[in-house]
């Protein structure tokens, strides 16, 4: 019994051009199912971004990295949602309407936020006007200082209150937009304003560009002194010092260096990603990145965040194997696929096999089998009345040797070739005795001869 008769399918029965077009279409189905499992492998994964911010410089940055990613046939691609800001951006990301976002370490809700990159570092500037007597953030005592893009800089204004119990020196914050940071200083409606931005060119001109100065008059760069104990309660912070010369180089402006506290802008991405995705997004980001630096300073400032497990924002383990080089290889990925690779080879010979038996199932057979078909000839052979006859039992004794030999018959117990020849030998004994038997019938006996 072969394997088709096990489902009920007489293959013998059914015509060769059904058979054929039977397998054509199950190779045809098997072909496009392995190409559609291949497709769907191989595709890109697409991952939805929020970002936002106050110039909109940060969407343009992160569309450059998206069409880079495209261009470069990266594994994981980007879909850009823009928003308001980071505040709205790490909402979108904790609501779960999007995969990732681009945020800021102080600002929204970050509770299922992994840090992926650092994408930009931007420092709290506190700038009074030239020629203000104000030096620190003493002389700020019942004044009011301007905050730009108030929203985003909520908690800062509030840790500096309490580090420095503002609200008892009556130093009121008011907010303000970019547009409004000059009128305010010329109205004396303010005698500081607080910045919190990236140390590049572009928004330090943006910077210079608010005060009327000469070579004899700058802006006034107000320290943050308490910057480290701040950064030690506050994590999302750190101290740093805005080195001599930022705003203007000669005169020097500021003349030394300026403590203040600096925060970062990451990429990061939910708990639930999957390793490998962010792994191949990492190293596909760092490589985008290197393609825009020419168009997009700012980007330079791109990093690894702290991979240290009582860092701030925890790094995603995707990342962290990118960062630590401790991505699976190839052979580690494909062991198990490689180890059954082979019986799948083999399962798919069986199917061959059973494919090629169905294909040759419907080949003409004997009725009988031949050894069968050898000894029924015996009985007719010595019925026989005339050559002609055996003849035409000759004849199908060849025909029956000759779909053996051919391998028609597929009986489990095919004959040996020793047992066939034995009975073929013996039939030819018959006809050529049966031969002489009618060969004397037919001859008349001589009369006898009589002796004396």
């Amino acid at each position: 019994m072969d394997d088709l008769s096990i489902i009920g399918i007489d293959a013998g029965r059914l015509p060769i051009w059904l058979r054929i077009v039977a397998v054509v279409a199950l190779i045809v189905l098997a072909t496009g199912a392995g190409l559609f499992a291949y497709l769907w492998y191989a595709r890109p994964v697409t991952l939805s971004i929020a970002v936002g911010s106050l110039d909109g410089d940060a969407p343009k940055i992160v569309s450059a990295l998206a069409s880079r990613l495209a261009a470069n046939n990266a594994p994981v691609r980007l879909k850009v949602v823009e928003t308001g800001g980071p505040l709205e951006s790490a909402a979108a990301l904790s609501s779960g309407k999007t995969d990732l976002a681009v945020v800021r370490g102080d600002v929204g809700d970050l509770s299922q936020a992994e840090a992926i990159v650092v994408l930009a570092e931007a420092v709290a500037m506190l700038v009074a006007p030239p020629g203000s007597a104000i030096t620190d953030i003493a002389g700020l005592k019942r004044t009011t200082v301007g905050v730009v893009a108030s929203d985003t800089n909520q908690k800062i204004v509030s840790v500096l209150s309490r580090s420095y119990d503002l609200e008892r020196a009556n130093v009121v914050f008011k907010s303000l937009a970019l547009n409004e940071v000059r009128r305010a200083f010329d109205t004396r409606q303010v005698r500081a304003v607080l910045f919190v931005m990236p140390l590049s060119e572009k928004y330090l001109s943006l910077v210079r560009g608010l005060f009327q100065q000469n070579a004899k008059t700058a802006p006034v760069l107000i320290p943050i002194e308490n910057a480290g104990a701040i950064a030690e309660k506050e994590r999302a912070y750190e101290s740093f010092d805005i080195p001599k010369g930022t705003l203007r180089g000669s005169p020097p402006v500021p003349d030394d260096d300026v403590t203040t506290l600096r925060v970062s802008y990451y990429v990061v991405g939910t708990k639930g990603l999957d390793n490998d995705v962010i792994a191949d997004f990492t190293k596909a980001l760092t490589a985008a990145r290197r393609d825009i630096l020419p168009e997009w300073p700012i980007v330079a400032q791109f990093k690894a965040p702290d991979t240290d497990a009582g860092a701030y924002l925890p790094v995603h383990a995707g990342a962290a194997e990118y960062y630590n080089g401790s991505q699976l290889s190839f052979l580690d990925k494909w062991s198990n696929v490689i180890f059954l690779a082979p019986m799948a080879l083999g399962a798919l010979a069986s199917v061959g096999a059973a494919l090629w038996q169905f294909l040759r199932s419907g080949e003409r057979k004997p009725r009988q089998p031949a050894l069968d078909a050898l000894y029924a000839l015996g009985s007719r052979i010595r019925q026989a009345n005339s050559e002609a006859e055996l003849s035409e039992i000759e004849n199908q004794i060849d025909n029956v040797l000759r779909a053996q030999r051919s391998g028609a018959d597929e009986d489990e117990n095919r004959l040996d070739a020793a047992t066939l020849n034995v009975a073929a030998h013996r039939l030819e004994n018959l006809i050529h005795d049966r031969k002489a038997a009618l060969n004397a019938a037919h001859s008349e006996p001589a009369p006898p001869i009589q002796s004396r």
